[in-house]
């Protein structure tokens, strides 16, 4: 029986819960289809949201109205500042979260949205019409019509596991792969690679001698993952680490004969920043230990998560070199590592907005768009689910570019470059990381939330409030000045900063390496800041501290948004520009670039293709257009 949607969404883990989600908060039939209702959210690898360059993404996407952070805050038992010694630009928030709550807590999200329905089964094919996708079949031959549909299938594509020598097809521990859909993506003419990632052995907490171990203790007080969250609700708990050793060492490489990597039995490209714990040994063969974080997976079990012992040895050798690590000689092992191969598509078969070029109305989002991670998933997944649904409304898509959001780096990097193995974000990736902050993304990208719906009038109010209370704070300590006291001089002296001569403004104090906005704080007789909330006051702190870095990175961003403006013609022959060179010729023809901007992060196109590029645009437009004048680009 045939059912109509306005979209689809094929898959039901961190992509796909944000693209449904934000497809029917924007008033689309929405139809959630998942190998298993019982696994919706589930987190298949380590028990934590955000870190290094995905913390911001998480914030970015709450900042959008999506759900990750508020589930986040909900299930987390251990929230950390990642960087809070360095600097904000690179500062990256991290909860510790129990898997069970987290995953249950998505679920009943998922099961009370409006317009949003869930079916448990596997698509195994498209229909397409005229390279228009018009719905799924799946694998009990049922028809399901939609306008359009996201395809965020995770791991599950062909999905191979190994553990040691041995191997089976799975998409997850326990769970089927999904090959129909694989074959069919194929014959619609895809260009399909095939990554590897892996997973940890789980332990039994209490077969652990924490005695041996360090404690790690979260942040007190914490900080709240969403813009939203009022408080935490779950038990705070710490985490402990410990280290590999040279027998640790020595049991991994008496037993690389028997790894699945070594032996070339995985061909699969794995990731770079998350290696295996086999990997690690190999190629950083210099070091005498490697940490490992022993993490609890929730409060009503007793799984342990060792996060940096990811692998796919054999299970005694497993066993072998866990049993090697002080405080785990003793540790009784639950489920054993392993590593997956899996089927991505190479990503720059995609626009900018995860439509893919080759089939109108089907969006890509996740890791079969390359990338590792949750929060990258999520990211995906909620921009493929907003594109979805105002390509329904027939409005013009989401796209958010470089110096907008992390969000607009990924995608970029994406669309772009491509990857040739797994995708990770980190802080270094991004080029304006200085002014992407994750404690602004709110005032960045709230309002393309709010005017999308998917921010409430709530939120967006306490935004207002917010930015209300910042634009007075800087007006107070601009316009507030102190006056050299012998009491506000003795304070000085104490905070290592030189006594005032004469009277300054706070604003000019803020801007001391010694003073912080605490310090600036007890200085003052007035009692005005206690007006302004917390977050506010940080806001200004940094805009203060760091602003003329941040004037040159605006500078910057002016530059790059002047290249975004310059587009390039949609059938631009760029065979017929002789003064390129053939690779760039090549690169240009095969990844077809909107604008200069998206040609200058090409790989291997010059700033001296740029330059032929303007002037030949240039010549172009005056032989087109007589009448405009030379600085028209």
């Amino acid at each position: 029986m045939t059912q109509n949607y306005d979209v689809i969404i094929i898959g039901a883990g961190h992509a796909g819960i944000e693209a449904g989600l934000a497809s029917a908060r924007m008033g689309c039939k929405t139809l959630i289809i998942t190998l298993s209702v019982k696994t919706i959210g589930l987190m298949s690898c380590n028990p934590a949201i955000g870190g290094v360059g995905k913390g911001q993404l998480v914030k970015e996407i709450d900042a959008l109205g999506g759900q990750m952070a508020k589930a986040a805050d909900f299930s987390g038992i251990q929230f950390r500042i990642l960087n809070a010694s360095k600097g904000p630009a690179v500062q990256s928030s991290r909860a510790q979260v129990d898997m069970e709550i987290y995953s249950q807590y998505m679920k009943e999200i998922l099961e009370k949205q409006e317009n949003l329905f869930i079916k448990e089964a596997e698509v195994k094919r498209l229909v397409v019409s005229d390279n228009i996708v018009m719905g799924v079949v799946t694998s009990k031959d049922e028809e399901i019509l939609s306008k359009t549909v996201v395809i965020c299938p995770g791991t599950f594509l062909d999905g191979l596991i190994y553990v040691g020598l041995k191997s089976f097809s799975a998409g997850r521990i326990n769970e089927p792969a999904a090959i129909g859909l694989t074959n069919n993506l194929k014959e619609l003419g895809f260009y399909l690679l095939r990554f590897k990632t892996g997973t940890c052995s789980r332990l039994d907490k209490n077969t652990i001698d924490f005695s041996k171990l360090i404690v790690q203790e979260g942040d007190n007080p914490a900080r709240a993952f969403s813009f939203s969250s009022e408080k935490l609700i779950q038990k705070q708990v710490p985490c402990h680490i410990t280290y590999t050793n040279k027998r640790t060492h020595k049991i991994i490489l008496d037993n690389l004969c028997r790894s699945p990597l070594y032996t070339g039995l995985i061909k699969a490209t794995g990731v770079r920043y998350c290696p295996s714990v086999e990997d690690k040994i190999v190629k950083f063969s210099d070091k005498e230990r490697h940490q490992v974080f022993l993490e609890l997976e929730g409060l009503s079990t007793d799984e342990v998560y060792p996060n940096g012992l990811s692998t796919s040895l054999p299970e005694d050798a497993q066993s072998d070199l866990i049993h090697s690590i002080e405080g785990l000689e003793n540790a009784k092992i639950i489920r054993f590592g392993y590593g997956i191969e899996h089927t991505v598509a190479e990503p720059t078969q995609l626009k900018l907005s995860l439509e893919t070029k080759l089939i109108k109305n089907l969006y890509f989002a996740g890791q079969i768009n390359g990338t590792t991670g949750y929060e990258e998933a999520a990211a995906q997944g909620l921009i493929a689910g907003i594109n979805a649904a105002l390509r329904v409304k027939s409005k013009e898509a989401l796209i958010l570019d470089r110096a907008t959001s992390y969000i607009g780096v990924l995608i970029d990097d994406l669309t772009i470059k491509g990857t040739l193995e797994p995708y990770r974000m980190f802080t270094s990736r991004v080029e304006y990381r200085l002014i992407l902050r994750e404690d602004n993304a709110d005032l960045r990208l709230g309002k393309i939330g709010y005017d999308l719906g998917l921010v409430n009038s709530k939120d967006y109010e306490k935004l207002q409030r917010k930015k209300d209370a910042i634009t007075e704070g800087f007006n107070c300590i601009r316009n507030t000045r102190l006056k050299p006291t012998r009491e506000v001089n003795d304070k000085l002296t104490q905070y290592s900063s030189s006594p005032l001569k004469k009277s300054v403004t706070l604003e000019e104090l803020l801007k001391r390496p010694q003073i912080d906005i605490e310090k600036l704080k007890n200085l003052c007789q007035e009692d005005f800041f206690n007006n302004f909330p917390e977050l506010a006051l940080r806001q200004i702190e940094i805009e203060v501290k760091y602003a003329g870095f941040i004037r040159r990175q605006l500078k910057d961003v002016e530059r790059f948004k002047n290249l975004e403006k310059i587009r390039l013609p949609e059938g631009l022959d760029y065979t017929a520009i002789n003064s390129l060179s053939r690779e760039v010729k090549e690169k240009l023809s095969k990844f077809r670039p909107l604008n200069l901007g998206q040609a200058s992060r090409i790989s291997g196109v010059t700033p001296a293709a740029i330059s032929i590029l303007m002037v030949y645009l240039k010549k172009i437009s005056h032989f087109c257009h007589p009448e405009r004048s030379e600085g028209s680009y």
